[in-house]
């Protein structure tokens, strides 16, 4: 985990803190974002050296396209490419944000469409949509 070789089973991560400060890692697809946190803490870059480092890794948290990363979640369940680079930002938080509105009407959305069915309009709303709560833009 973490290492430095270039191989195409092997997903590059780009982590960009608060600062603007970057450092790139590489990592196996079955790891996950708390295994990732505390490679990262335990290995802090030296780059990084004034940067304010965290007391411990539980800490450290990903956001990946807009979201906070949960510590079980896996590169692979992201559908990384594996041997592209992906830009992720690290941040110290205690706790992760609870779920906004859009959150949950995108999880309803996605609940209620699985692998690509037909949108269902279950009301008389003519707004595609699987019910009054939700709209596709």
């Amino acid at each position: 985990m973490g290492t430095k070789s270039s191989s195409s089973d092997i997903i590059n991560l780009k982590l960009i803190l608060v600062s603007g400060k970057t450092a790139e890692f590489q990592f196996p697809p079955t790891t996950t974002a708390a295994d990732i946190s505390k490679y990262v803490f335990e290995n802090w870059p030296e780059d990084w050296a004034n940067e304010e480092k965290a007391d411990r890794s539980e800490v450290l948290r990903l956001i990946y396209q807009g979201r906070f990363l949960h510590g079980n979640v896996t590169l692979s369940a992201l559908h990384l490419q594996q041997g592209k680079t992906t830009v992720m930002h690290l941040v110290q938080r205690e706790n992760l944000p609870e779920p906004t509105n859009n959150d949950q009407k995108r999880k309803h959305r996605q609940d209620n469409n699985q692998e690509g069915a037909p949108v269902q309009t279950l009301s008389s709303n003519p707004t595609p949509g699987c019910c009054d709560a939700c709209s596709i833009l």
